[in-house]
């Protein structure tokens, strides 16, 4: 974890100021409202980028303008050459009987909501919050932002990051014919914390429009956002939702965001991500779900976190530690990273050729053995990781003996964690029966006998679909996907030699393991034609227009 005496004064702040193209691109779509607006908020105003995208807008000549900044300096910034207003706190504007159509104020916006500004309602909100992670967060304001929720009829929650209570506590100023048009991390669409925010945003909100990037957008920033364009319509029962993906803020255009049509929102959704799809591609989802042909991955198999050690520098170990210090009787076989995977099972001859390469395929293992019974080479060892502190991580501390890991098990199969192009899965043979760290989950099977049928079963379109569906995007086009999302994964029930042969998922099997070896993530449609047409066609049923329908869904996701 990054500690806040080392982060970045922008990441302590959250201030990441907005391209000029798309705050101009906001500021004009939330203005469009038919009408000329009244008042205006703008929570953020940083250095003053929406407001000089307001001020040359004709729909808001003679509208009234909050702006709020927390930080002087940057605050200043926003005032000059601007015909606005400078206001030290909220209480001072809000106390003025005669209060300027355009003001900018130096004041905390949560102090602000809490002193009245919460009570205010406005036409046209438009910024880009704060995006400040709650490590950085003081106790006051993770308390703050917890009362903004349950004022809003959501569930107390202190581990969210800045932009979530700030996004809702926005949501709610909103008049009752009003838009709203922010620049929110690209987390809002899947990731579990803003599950709630989710679910608030279709609820309070009649239209949803969520524009994405295929690029990243904020220059020298590794994170990837979305545009949440929002309207709230007087007397409209409707809860409709769209996403519409440029490549870069360049690329934005308001007749294309125009042309897409809207969807019906799911107020009980957990992810968005499947807004991205189609009707047919939706509606054909669901209906796998229901049929009986298939099974969830949680019927077949258990996932679980992988080994946790603490400091992975320490206890995972290359051949040549284990020879310096004698360590071979203590070691397990192990699969640390994903370059070490090369097919979808783990050979003698794969754990052999790491080793050779000099990686780290050893892992200490002092669980089961007696501390009074340790080697020397083995208490020379541990005195080195105490000399140079590897005992001092907050996992080794809790520990009554440090240097013994928790939970170190050999799972049936491997899920890494993180990928890129498509998930691994692999097959734990027992020829080499390798632990791993955290790095990549470990997969449990009802029936150990199914290892090789799970495999089959997942390497094909629907397998990875709904990898897709489930997991989130983690930034740079990374899928990472937690074993409670492994669970949720759709599979064709191929459990039984009555539906296909040991036989034909041993060629099979082989099949997959082959192609992965000679080609990596390259040319991955080739193998799935194949596995397609066996798996889904063949023995799932589903027609070639089907199976199109379901390959089309997962390019949409995956790129």
């Amino acid at each position: 974890m990054l500690l806040k005496e080392n982060a970045s004064v922008e990441k302590l702040s959250g201030r990441y100021f907005t391209p000029q193209p798309i705050a101009d691109f906001i500021s004009r779509w939330v203005l469009d409202q038919g009408t000329r607006v009244r008042t205006i908020l703008e929570p953020s105003a940083g250095e003053g980028v929406f407001l000089n995208s307001v001020s040359r807008i004709n729909q808001a000549r003679n509208a009234s303008v909050v702006s709020i900044e927390i930080d002087e300096e940057t605050a200043r910034k926003a005032v000059n050459n601007k015909n606005y207003n400078w206001y030290e706190t909220w209480e001072s504007f809000n106390n003025e009987n005669n209060k300027p159509p355009k003001a900018v104020i130096n004041d905390d916006f949560y102090a602000a909501y809490k002193n009245g500004l919460g009570q205010k309602r406005f036409q046209a909100i438009l910024g880009n919050p704060p995006y400040i992670r709650y490590q950085y967060l003081k106790e006051e304001q993770r308390n703050e932002q917890s009362e903004i929720l349950t004022s809003n009829f959501m569930k107390s929650n202190k581990l969210i990051n800045a932009w979530v209570s700030f996004t809702v506590a926005c949501v709610s100023c909103m008049d009752s014919t009003s838009r709203i048009g922010f620049v929110i991390p690209a987390e809002l669409l899947q990731v579990k914390y803003s599950e709630d925010l989710r679910k608030f945003l279709v609820g309070q909100l009649n239209r949803c429009t969520i524009i994405t990037f295929d690029n990243l957008v904020f220059e020298d920033i590794e994170q990837e956002v979305v545009l949440l364009l929002g309207e709230k319509i007087a007397n409209d029962e409707e809860h409709l939702i769209r996403i519409v993906s440029f490549s870069d803020a360049d690329a934005l255009d308001m007749d294309v965001v125009n042309a897409e049509e809207f969807i019906e929102a799911d107020l009980h959704s957990g992810k968005w991500t499947k807004y991205f799809l189609d009707g047919d591609q939706l509606n054909l989802i669901a209906r796998i779900k229901r049929d009986r042909r298939f099974v969830k991955f949680s019927d077949i198999a258990k996932c679980e976190v992988g080994i946790t050690t603490g400091n992975n520098k320490y206890f995972c170990i290359n051949v040549e530690t284990v020879k310096k210090y004698h360590l071979q009787k203590y070691c397990r076989p192990l699969i640390a990273r994903s370059v070490n995977i090369h097919g979808v099972q783990f050979l003698n001859e794969d754990w052999q050729e790491n080793i050779d390469s000099g990686a780290r395929t050893y892992l200490l293992d002092l669980t089961p053995f007696d501390s009074k019974k340790f080697t020397k080479g083995l208490l020379d060892y541990i005195k080195w990781g105490e000399e140079n502190d590897y005992n001092t991580s907050y996992k080794t501390q809790i520990r009554d003996e440090w240097y013994k890991v928790p939970s170190v098990w050999s799972p049936d199969i491997f899920f890494l964690r993180r990928n890129y192009q498509f998930p691994k899965v692999m097959l734990n043979t027992d020829d080499v029966n390798a632990v791993s760290t955290d790095t990549m989950h470990r997969v449990k099977l009802k029936r150990h006998e199914n290892g090789k049928r799970l495999i089959v079963s997942y390497y094909n379109t629907l397998g990875l679909l709904f990898s897709e569906l489930e997991g989130r995007s983690y930034g740079g086009g990374v899928l990472e996907i937690l074993p409670g999302e492994v669970g949720n994964i759709i599979l064709t029930n191929i459990f039984s030699e009555e539906v296909i042969s040991n036989r034909e998922v041993d060629a099979l099997f082989q099949r997959i393991d082959s192609f992965i070896r000679q080609n990596g993530s390259d040319n991955i449609e080739q193998l799935l034609d194949e596995t397609d047409r066996r798996i889904l066609i063949d023995v799932a049923g589903l027609s070639r227009d089907e199976v199109g329908i379901l390959r089309s869904a997962w390019k949409r996701l995956k790129n």
